[in-house]
Parts: C-alpha cells; sequence; structure tokens
C-alpha cells in the first residue's frame, strides 16, 4: 500500500501533464478509505486525459469481476430496469470494470508460466498469449521486441476456422 500511495504522489503530476489518463480495475472491497481517495483522485484528476491510458489492476481478480457484473446485471432485472432477454455480451462487457477499454490484442506473460491466472478472462477470450521466461522487473526492450515479432508471425482468426486453398 506503501508503494501505490508512493507511486502516486510522486507520479500523477507527470502523468497528467503527459496526457495520461489512469483507470482502476479491481474491487473496492475492504480497500483502505485513504486509497481509495487516492486512486479516485488520480482517476478524477486524469478521466479528460487521451494520449494514453494507464489501467491499474487493484485489488483485482477477474472471477471476482466477472461475478460483480453478473450481480449488477441481477439486480438491475430485479428492479424491473433490465429483463433478461436484453442480456447479451456487449450488455455484459458494459458491466465489467474494463468498460469502454478495448481488449488486448496481445497478452505477454512473463516468468514462465503458462497461464492467465484470474487475469482478464473474459477480455483475453481472443488475446494472442505470448509466454516469456524472464520475470518482470527484468523485462526490456528485447524481450518485448520478440513477444512482438511471435505476435506478427500469428494468423488471428477470433474463433473462426482458417480458410484452405482449395488445390
Amino acid at each position: 500500500m506503501g508503494l501505490l500511495k508512493f507511486f502516486i504522489r510522486r507520479d500523477l503530476a507527470s502523468l497528467d501533464k503527459e496526457g495520461v489518463q489512469i483507470r482502476v480495475i479491481g474491487s473496492r472491497k475492504g480497500i483502505d478509505p485513504e486509497i481509495l481517495k487516492l486512486l479516485d483522485g488520480a482517476q478524477a484528476q486524469t478521466k479528460n486525459n487521451k494520449r494514453l491510458v494507464l489501467i491499474i489492476a487493484f485489488n483485482y481478480g477477474s472471477r471476482e469481476e466477472i461475478t460483480r457484473a453478473a450481480r449488477h446485471i441481477a439486480q438491475k432485472i430485479e428492479k424491473g430496469e433490465l429483463r433478461s432477454e436484453q442480456i447479451d455480451s456487449e450488455l455484459f462487457e458494459n458491466h465489467l470494470d474494463t468498460a469502454g477499454i478495448p481488449s488486448p490484442d496481445l497478452l505477454i506473460r512473463t516468468s514462465g508460466e503458462m497461464r492467465l491466472s484470474n487475469f482478464l478472462l473474459w477480455q483475453c477470450a481472443y488475446s494472442e498469449l505470448v509466454f516469456l521466461d524472464g520475470y518482470w522487473p527484468d523485462f526490456n526492450n528485447e524481450m518485448f521486441e520478440k513477444a512482438l515479432v511471435e505476435y506478427k508471425n500469428r494468423d488471428r482468426r477470433f474463433g473462426g476456422l482458417q480458410e484452405r486453398s482449395s488445390g
């Protein structure tokens, strides 16, 4: 928590000046009110910035995010604000923490782990996944370029079948 406070107090002004919008995803349940105030303030201060969006996954778990979205939709149905027939993937996506943010085209996982670890499960449905052996603190331009080359060589079908040439 101290590191987050330090980051916001040290870097917020320069991020704002550079046009970076800060978005925080994750559960607010059980978070120290002082931390919530800092996070909310950072988001409010940078909400109109358009150059880059920095998403901070804080107290985040994808299963919890999906559960919160389902609960929120169910509450709208109970209140008569929504009918079950109206539920589709777009409506559901709009109830996720990442509403309004495009799904990632590429997810790079460091440390040699070959799993998503409860991270953006819905959003990464059609993402290309690249697994690297290096650890995050050592992530560098060379590793990034390796991941980009691997991504570039992929045949992105978004769940569709690959066309076969006849002949």
